[in-house]
């Protein structure tokens, strides 16, 4: 029997979107742009998180997906598992850093080393985007 989802209250979406600065918690991408933004469950509700706003981040469609149900994968450096990078947890600038020309995210601990890379967050099109969104002046974020 499948679990019913109880929908989230607009208040508790705008929230989110608040604390978030209106970004991907993940890949930092604006949601001014158009980018289609999704309210995502750190913990996923399938391993027991809730729906409370501690447990809630915002998030594009893209990291959504590649993250799925998944809390955990392998630093890429060392092999070893890692979990992955928790908005409500941790903090994304102790976890990342832009490179020199601020167009690939850096993961700096094994964490967010893993984050990166099960989330593709240096794809193509994320660098393309964000060479456009650096001449508007809305990229790199301030962290």
């Amino acid at each position: 029997m499948s679990k019913h989802r109880r929908k989230i209250p607009d208040e508790i979406r705008r929230r989110v979107a608040d604390l978030a600065d209106h970004r991907c918690s993940y890949c930092r991408s604006p949601e001014i742009v158009g980018i289609p933004m999704l309210t995502d469950h750190i913990i996923p509700l399938s391993a027991g998180g809730s729906s409370d706003i501690d447990n809630l981040c915002l998030a594009c469609y893209r990291c959504n997906e590649f993250k799925w149900a998944r809390q955990e994968s392998h630093d890429p450096l060392t092999g070893a598992s890692a979990a992955l990078f928790r908005p409500r947890v941790h903090v994304w600038a102790e976890h990342f850093v832009w490179n020199r020309d601020g167009l690939r995210i850096m993961g700096l601990t094994a964490c967010g080393r893993a984050t990166v890379e099960v989330l593709h967050l240096n794809d193509l099109r994320l660098i393309q985007a964000r060479r456009i969104w650096m001449l508007v002046g809305l990229h790199p974020p301030l962290e």
